[in-house]
């Protein structure tokens, strides 16, 4: 939930700051990628974090090998992949150029990603020494990655009014000679 939590932070600061001119977050998927991009920042640096044998605030690579369901062979060396995509995709995510084959390479990460998180909220595995969060919340949870993900990507759009044609009309007075009840 805290990822989450830091998902949607970052996307309302950086919508604030495209609404006070700063030009490259006048756009929410613009912002929805940037804001993702910081939440793998996050969450990839941790599966390449020591074993603190303590309880830590983040969870270490050792938090991680519990997720791989039974069966899946070298849980250690996944959770080093999946933290490098993590990385990748976020780094991809805050170029233009890349940002649409990143977002569609998460959105197929989350998506691969979705039965080691059904796994552990259906079999109660701890994470991070605290309770497996409930199936009814990972679930939603990942597909709210996913959507933004594919939001970013421009594979999932918003419809919307065209601003163009209304802010001509309001501001000028013509039209473009499209009759709008068609």
């Amino acid at each position: 939930m805290e990822t989450l939590i830091v998902l949607l932070i970052t996307l309302f600061i950086l919508r604030a700051a495209g609404a006070l001119g700063a030009r490259r977050f006048t756009e929410w998927p613009v912002c929805g990628a940037y804001a993702l991009g910081v939440m793998l920042i996050m969450t990839g640096t941790t599966h390449f974090l020591p074993e603190t044998g303590v309880h830590s605030p983040v969870p270490t690579h050792a938090d991680f090998i519990p997720m791989v369901p039974p069966g899946v062979p070298l849980p250690s060396a996944l959770i080093y992949l999946t933290g490098i995509l993590e990385l990748l995709g976020a780094a991809g995510l805050f170029r233009a150029r890349t940002r649409r084959w990143a977002g569609l390479g998460l959105a197929a990460l989350f998506v691969a990603l979705l039965p080691a998180n059904i796994y552990i909220a259906a079999w109660d595995i701890p994470f991070n020494g605290e309770p497996a969060t409930p199936l009814w919340v990972r679930i939603p949870e990942q597909a709210v990655y996913i959507g933004i993900a594919l939001w970013a990507a421009g594979a999932l759009r918003i419809p919307r009014e065209n601003r163009s044609d209304s802010n001509r009309i309001a501001h000028t007075g013509v039209t473009t000679g499209r009759d709008p009840k068609r």
